[in-house]
């Protein structure tokens, strides 16, 4: 529940109609009677801190939520406590859904940084797919970019190098962040620390370590207290032999 998570607040900062990540280039438009239906379907705003748990696994969540602002990421724990990072979050990416479809959530979600959330009603999700087909299938699109997501994670660690994996991950988040506006007219700065590098690679940190000085000899990144900078995003890609995002308008 929200106030489990964070702090409800008690007007909404952010109105559909002037929602900050309408313009990015990224986003397709709404339709008149689309950005209505979603008015009406946000209930309020969630403001999450640093390290607090959005969603848990095997919860049963009443909410959804959409990334207004701010960094978390997915992941999924062994009983002996040893984790396994899925996928980071970032503004315009769905919460909860799988919750929403498969009765109960398989992963949990924790914030990287503060974020601020928009809440939605879950069992409002019935409305969308009846009467909004278009909105319908921007979640597939989400879903479907999801499973690309965890197809070229699945690729990295069953057959990159560690130094590709690394490669790999930092230029996938940065090129992620850099489209959804996160870095404004700066170096993307992603506020990670190398346990989460690790947790993700399923590298141990000592072997993470030593990759990440690789990467920093070689001058493609950065690394300071508050996470990695991406100094050449393009060398980064070719060293893991990614293509990159590729193209496609968001949801």
């Amino acid at each position: 529940m929200p106030g489990q998570n964070g702090r409800a607040l008690s007007s909404r900062q952010y109105p559909c109609e002037n929602c900050p990540l309408r313009p990015l280039p990224v986003f397709r438009e709404f339709e008149k009677q689309e950005l209505a239906f979603i008015s009406t379907f946000k209930k309020g705003e969630l403001a999450v801190d640093k390290g607090a748990t959005v969603l848990v696994e095997g919860s049963h969540s009443a909410h959804l939520y959409t990334v207004l602002s701010g960094w978390a990421f997915r992941y999924k724990l062994l009983p002996d406590g040893r984790r396994q990072i899925l996928n980071y979050l970032m503004p315009g990416d769905l919460i909860g859904l799988q919750g929403s479809v498969m009765g109960e959530m398989q992963h949990s979600v924790e914030a990287l940084s503060p974020m601020l959330l928009c809440v939605f009603e879950r069992d409002n999700l019935h409305e969308l797919y009846r009467n909004h087909p278009g909105l319908a299938y921007d979640i597939t699109w989400i879903a479907s970019r999801e499973e690309r997501m965890l197809d070229e994670n699945l690729l990295s660690v069953g057959r990159r190098s560690a130094i590709e994996r690394a490669a790999y991950l930092i230029a996938f988040i940065g090129s992620r962040a850099k489209v959804v506006g996160l870095n404004g007219k700066q170096s993307i700065q992603i506020p990670v620390t190398q346990q989460h590098i690790a947790d993700t690679l399923g590298l141990s940190l000592v072997h993470t370590n030593k990759t990440i000085r690789k990467l920093m000899d070689r001058k493609l990144i950065l690394w300071r207290d508050g996470g990695c900078e991406v100094v050449d995003a393009e060398r980064l890609k070719q060293l893991a032999g990614w293509e990159g995002l590729g193209g496609g308008v968001a949801p």
